[in-house]
């Protein structure tokens, strides 16, 4: 397995105010719209699931492995002075990528997590030139991008490992809460992403980033038994990887009771 992985997940909330500006609901107040848009979607027998170009991005987490140790962090939209900072939090979470050109990995990244913020980082001028790098640059480093780039979806620069293991058949598709279990990890705690506009409006932003940290953390876990699976780790090297996350949970675990929580559902 070679390094530095960085695996990420986000959690969203709709665009209030995009669905008002592109007309997809009425009112005279965010609030409103959504109510009529709520409304107009169950007289549709549909979700009010808005467009993933509608989806504001509220937190950002993150697992990143390198040779210095384990990471785990989250960019979040605390709304500094009532104005939101998803702009600012997309944008650093690709110049992390630009930076360290990690191996990305990602539950349905594909699907759900890369588009959304490729609309809404689209939306907020954020610039990450290597990430969009399909190889047509003149230097070496630009053509090595040609045949492993983030962007392709049968390359491996980016690893949606449920994408992979469907064998990108969507019928295929498994939930990581459920092969996380199945694989002796946790899954999720607390929530579930349905719930998380409910926590937001409520004022449970913290209870969002735990959630969120906690699932990125079964993502990492699912990707170290894709490489021991596949022989990027031998047994000895995955088990003596193993024991180094739930080491370092319980490090974290003293200031940050979810991973305490985790840990206990860690059969």
């Amino acid at each position: 397995m070679s390094w530095p992985v960085l695996v990420f997940d986000i959690e969203t909330i709709p665009d209030l105010h995009g669905l008002r500006a592109t007309g997809l609901a009425q009112g005279d107040t965010d609030a409103q719209a959504f109510a009529a848009w709520k409304t107009l979607r169950a007289e549709q027998g549909k979700t009010d699931f808005a467009p993933l170009h509608l989806q504001r991005v509220l937190v950002i987490s993150c697992v990143f492995r390198n040779a210095d140790g384990l990471r785990i962090h989250s960019f979040v939209d605390r709304e500094a002075e009532g104005q939101s900072q998803e702009g600012r939090i997309i944008q650093t979470f690709f110049s992390t990528v630009e930076k360290h050109l990690p191996q990305l990995v990602s539950w349905n990244g594909g699907g759900f997590d890369l588009p959304v913020l490729h609309y809404r980082g689209l939306k907020h001028g954020v610039v990450a030139s290597k990430y969009w790098d399909l190889g047509e640059g003149g230097d070496h480093d630009s053509r090595e991008f040609k045949w492993n780039n983030y962007i392709s979806r049968y390359h491996m620069r980016h690893l949606d490992l449920m994408d992979l293991l469907a064998m990108y058949q969507p019928k295929n598709n498994a939930p990581l809460d459920a092969m996380a279990k199945l694989c002796g990890f946790p899954g999720k705690l607390g929530m579930d992403g349905s719930a998380v506009h409910g926590a937001y409006m409520d004022g449970r932003l913290e209870d969002i980033r735990r959630y969120c940290e906690t699932d990125v953390m079964n993502t990492y876990l699912m990707y170290c038994r894709f490489q021991k699976m596949r022989g990027g780790l031998l047994e000895q090297e995955y088990a003596q990887e193993i024991d180094f996350v739930k080491s370092t949970l319980g490090e974290l675990s003293a200031t940050e009771p979810h991973w305490q929580e985790y840990l206990a559902a860690w059969p």
